[in-house]
C-alpha cells in the first residue's frame, strides 16, 4: 500500500514540478525585464529548488563519449555484451585511428568492475570506469531496476547474484583468456563467493581481485548501516521495508525493497549535510555561480536516482552478510544453476592476487571489514596480497573523485599490472565429478571444514597513502 501511495503522490506532484521548472526558466530568461533584478533571481532560484526537490529522477547515463590517452582522443562506444534478466554486462569499447595508440591499448588488461546492487545505479561508478579506461579494457555490471523486470523472469536471489558474476567471469575468460575483477562496496561478498566456488571446482579464476570498501566481515568496526541490519530482526525487514510493485510498471506484483525507501534512508544518515547543500545551491543560483550550481545538479542527479531491489536478494543479503556472517563463519552455501548446494571456501583460492582498499573515514563499511578478506583467503601468499588505507577518504572517495584518481587508482593499476600474467595450469575436474562433489550433505561439508587444519593468517602488507 505504501508503494501505491508514494506513486500516487509522485504523479500528483509531477505537474507542480513541471510548473516550477517552467517558472524558474521564465524568471531567469535574459529576455525577461526582471531576470536581472534581485526579485527575479530569488524567484527563479526558489522555483528551481522546488523543481529539483519534486522531480522524478530517472536512471542516469554513463555519458562517457571519449577519453584522452597521451594526448590522443579515444572514442568510447558503450554496448551491452551480455543481457540477463536482472543485469546487463556493459562494455566500453575504445576506438582510435592512431595506429601507435591502437597497438598500445590492444594488449592492456581486461577488467570486470562489479558495481553494487544496493540502491543506486551502476553509473555511480562513472568516475571509476572513466579512469580505468585509460589503461584497461573495461566491463561493468549494470543492474536493472527490479520494478522493470516482469514476474515471468522469476525471482532474484543472492545465489543468482553469485552465479551471474561467475558467468561474467567465464565469458571474459573465454574471450580474452582471463581477466581481473574489481568489486566496489556490496559486491565484495558475492564476488569473493563466486571466485571461491570456481577455485573449489578447479576452474580458472581471475588473475587478481580488488575489493574496495565492502562488508566482508561486518562484525569489525560496525557502522550505523551495519547496526541497523544487526539490531533489527529478519522479520522486521520483511514486514516493514518490502512492498509489491504497483500495476503501472512491467514488474507489477514483484516483491521489492523500493528505491524511495532506500533514498529516505540515505538522506536520514546525514540530513544536515543535505539541507546545507540545497541551501547553498539556492544561494549559488542567486549569485549566478553556474559552476557550483552545476556541480550540485551533477551530484544529486546521480544520488537521487535509485532503483528497487528484489526482496529475496535484499533479505538474503541482510541475513547472510549482516546477521549470520556466513562468509566469515564458513557456513555459507550457494545454490548453483543446477540446484546443487556448494560450500563457499575462500581458503581454496590460489594463484591470484588480492588487493583490499578501505577509506580512513568510511562511514558505511567500517575499518577492517574489507581487509578481513586476507584472513579468509589463506591460500594466497603474502607476495600476492596487499592492503591500502586511503587517508582522508570516505566511502565514495575510494572510487570517485580526487582521492580515487590520485591515491587509490595508481595502486590498483600497479597491482593489476603486477598480476597480469598467465596462471599455472590446473587440472579441471569434469562436470559430473563437480556435481557429485558438490552434492555432499551439509553435515559432511561442515565436518570437512572443521577437520582441516586452519592456517595461521599471514601478516598482510599495509600501504597507507595520503
Amino acid at each position: 500500500m505504501l508503494y501505491k501511495i508514494f506513486e500516487t503522490q509522485r504523479s500528483l506532484m509531477e505537474p507542480f514540478a513541471d510548473f516550477a521548472h517552467a517558472t524558474a526558466k521564465l524568471y531567469s530568461n535574459p529576455m525577461s525585464p526582471i531576470s536581472g533584478t534581485s526579485f527575479g533571481q530569488r524567484v527563479s532560484a526558489g522555483y528551481d529548488l522546488i523543481y529539483r526537490l519534486g522531480k522524478d529522477y530517472e536512471k542516469p547515463e554513463f555519458g562517457i563519449k571519449s577519453i584522452d590517452i597521451d594526448g590522443v582522443e579515444i572514442a568510447i562506444h558503450e554496448r551491452i555484451e551480455l543481457d540477463k534478466p536482472f543485469c546487463e554486462l556493459r562494455r566500453f569499447k575504445r576506438f582510435s585511428d592512431d595506429s601507435k595508440t591502437l597497438t598500445k591499448i590492444k594488449g592492456q588488461p581486461v577488467v570486470l568492475i562489479v558495481a553494487p546492487l544496493s540502491g543506486h545505479y551502476a553509473t555511480l561508478l562513472r568516475d571509476t570506469v572513466k579512469t580505468m579506461l585509460k589503461e584497461h579494457k573495461v566491463y561493468v555490471t549494470d543492474w536493472r531496476n527490479a520494478r522493470l523486470v516482469p514476474m515471468s523472469e522469476g525471482e532474484f536471489h543472492l545465489d543468482d547474484y553469485v552465479n551471474y558474476v561467475e558467468d561474467f567471469i567465464r565469458h571474459l575468460q573465454g574471450k580474452y583468456g582471463n581477466c581481473h575483477v574489481i568489486s566496489v562496496c556490496q559486491p565484495t561478498v558475492p564476488v569473493l563467493a563466486a571466485v571461491s566456488l570456481m577455485a573449489s571446482r578447479g576452474e580458472k579464476i581471475p588473475l587478481s581481485m580488488t575489493m574496495m570498501g565492502g562488508p566482508i566481515d561486518a562484525t569489525k568496526s560496525p557502522t550505523a548501516v551495519n547496526n541497523l541490519a544487526m539490531n533489527k530482526s529478519f522479520s522486521w525487514f520483511e514486514n516493514n521495508v518490502i512492498y509489491r510493485v504497483p500495476e503501472n510498471f512491467p514488474g507489477a506484483g514483484r516483491r521489492v525493497y523500493p528505491g524511495f525507501l532506500q533514498h529516505s534512508g540515505f538522506v536520514a544518515m546525514n540530513p544536515d549535510r543535505h539541507l546545507k547543500s540545497h541551501y547553498d545551491y539556492f544561494k549559488d543560483l542567486i549569485k549566478g555561480d553556474d559552476t557550483n550550481a552545476e556541480a550540485h545538479r551533477y551530484f544529486y542527479d546521480e544520488y537521487n536516482a535509485v532503483l528497487d531491489m528484489d526482496a529475496d536478494y535484499y533479505l538474503e543479503t541482510i541475513n547472510t552478510v549482516f546477521q549470520e556472517f556466513k562468509l566469515v563463519r564458513g557456513t555459507w552455501q550457494v545454490k548453483s544453476p543446477e540446484g546443487v548446494m556448494e560450500l563457499v571456501r575462500p581458503q581454496d583460492i590460489r594463484n591470484t592476487g588480492l588487493l583490499t582498499v578501505e577509506g580512513e573515514l568510511d562511514d558505511i563499511s567500517g575499518s577492517g571489514q574489507t581487509e578481513a578478506a586476507h584472513k579468509l583467503c589463506t591460500g594466497i601468499p603474502d607476495k600476492d596480497s596487499e592492503h591500502l588505507e586511503a587517508k582522508g577518504a570516505g566511502h565514495y572517495g575510494i572510487f570517485s573523485g580526487r582521492r580515487w584518481r590520485d591515491v587509490v587508482y595508481p595502486v590498483v593499476k600497479a597491482f593489476i599490472a603486477q598480476h597480469n600474467k598467465p596462471q599455472p595450469v590446473r587440472t579441471k575436474a569434469t562436470k559430473p565429478k563437480l556435481v557429485k562433489a558438490a552434492a555432499k550433505s551439509v553435515a559432511t561439508q561442515r565436518a570437512t571444514v572443521k577437520a582441516s587444519p586452519s592456517k595461521a593468517s599471514a601478516k598482510k602488507a599495509t600501504r597507507s597513502a595520503k
